[in-house]
């Protein structure tokens, strides 16, 4: 029998330690940009998941830190699953605790990666302690995945992850909550990069430039007919953030490369806006584009099986005092990859704010609640 109080009471009574093991795990610097980093992480986890009697395996990673696969050792072959996905990499280069240690004062808790994402790490271990010291019984198995490339498009566990949302029945993601009403993200934005290089033709600036076919102009043109697929109104959002091209001031510009930030609510968005991208021409004689790239996360859409999801969440967490809002984010996760395969549910972390900004930091009075609706999720039937 699961019981919401006894779940809360329990959780209450590990505040200060379910904090410690927040700090511990932040204080464990693990940039994605250095892979080496994720192993304490991993180690860390991999004590606490073992205690719990999971079957953990570190799965080696190509170009990331690898990643962590627990799977319960009383797992039965016809047993329902459901899978609890985080990340343990973070957007904060190694040494960043000098300037920015982890420290608490009064509800806020502060540190690199505290809210993105070492906190909902910590909502996971002891969502299933509690539910293990109390009895509580989970007859769909959770699975956890946990990778440490998510900040950088989980290029490498993106196989994984698609393959074992395929498996399951459901799908949490322990990602921060939205904004300071602690939504829970029911949809995301698909995000995407393009890679654009246009080519033209070398002259000198002053001797004969009517012999080159300047590339800055082009991508000046390409730039506004780039801006002109901006939809705010729909959501559809294009970016050109990064310029660069051309050898020197007296040299019309023979090429010159463009990245660009495309994002869109929906699939039918994403692929209008794609096509878009895809279909840009020259506007000068003689110039060419090279176009390269595309949506590497799809949509997270509020499908039905996504909505029975959220409902059930609201439902238990009105058990416990909570009273749910639920909302749609501009960034996407690994809920994106999910989403198509299984009913997804993500923003499960803690309340906070100032992600991969040096004011990062949770709300330590949501803590606890949130753990204790993750822990009610997982032994829904």
């Amino acid at each position: 029998m699961n019981n919401p109080t006894d779940i809360l009471n329990y959780l209450t009574a590990h505040r200060q330690e379910m904090i410690d093991f927040v700090a511990a795990l932040a204080r464990l610097e693990s940039p994605t940009s250095r892979p080496e980093t994720q192993a304490p992480v991993q180690d860390l986890l991999r004590e606490s998941l073992e205690q719990l009697g999971f079957v953990v395996e570190i799965i080696p990673g190509k170009q990331s830190g690898g990643m962590l696969l627990a799977r319960p050792s009383t797992l039965a072959p016809d047993q329902p699953q459901q899978l609890l996905l985080g990340h343990s990499d973070t957007v904060w280069p190694v040494g960043t605790l000098a300037e920015m240690p982890v420290e608490v004062a009064g509800n806020v808790m502060r540190g690199p990666g505290v809210l993105d994402m070492k906190s909902g790490l910590t909502q996971m271990i002891f969502a299933l302690r509690a539910l293990a010291e109390l009895g509580g019984e989970t007859a769909v198995a959770p699975i956890i995945f946990i990778n440490s490339d998510e900040e950088t498009g989980s290029d490498d566990s993106r196989a994984h992850i698609e393959r074992l949302a395929q498996a399951v029945a459901r799908v949490y993601v322990l990602e921060p909550a939205l904004g300071s009403e602690g939504k829970i993200k029911t949809a995301r934005k698909g995000v995407g990069e393009f890679a654009i290089t246009v080519r033209g033709k070398a002259a000198h600036a002053g001797l004969e430039p009517e012999k080159g076919i300047s590339a800055t102009l082009e991508l000046a043109h390409l730039i506004l007919k780039l801006s002109q697929l901006n939809q705010p109104e729909e959501g559809v959002t294009v970016n050109v953030g990064v310029v660069e091209g051309g050898t020197r001031s007296n040299v019309v510009a023979a090429e010159c490369r463009a990245l660009v930030d495309v994002r869109a609510p929906t699939v039918a968005a994403a692929e209008a806006l794609a096509a878009a991208v895809n279909n840009l021409h020259p506007t000068l004689p003689g110039a060419s584009l090279v176009i390269a790239g595309g949506f590497n996360r799809s949509p997270m859409e509020r499908t039905p099986r996504n909505q029975a999801l959220w409902r059930l969440a609201q439902e238990l967490g009105r058990e416990i005092g909570l009273e749910l809002v639920q909302g749609a984010a501009g960034g996407g996760s690994d809920g994106n990859l999910t989403s198509p395969y299984a009913a997804t549910l993500d923003g499960l972390g803690p309340v906070g704010g100032g992600a991969h900004a040096t004011h990062e930091h949770i709300l330590l009075d949501s803590f606890v609640q949130r753990t204790a609706l993750l822990a009610l999720l997982l032994a829904a039937a």
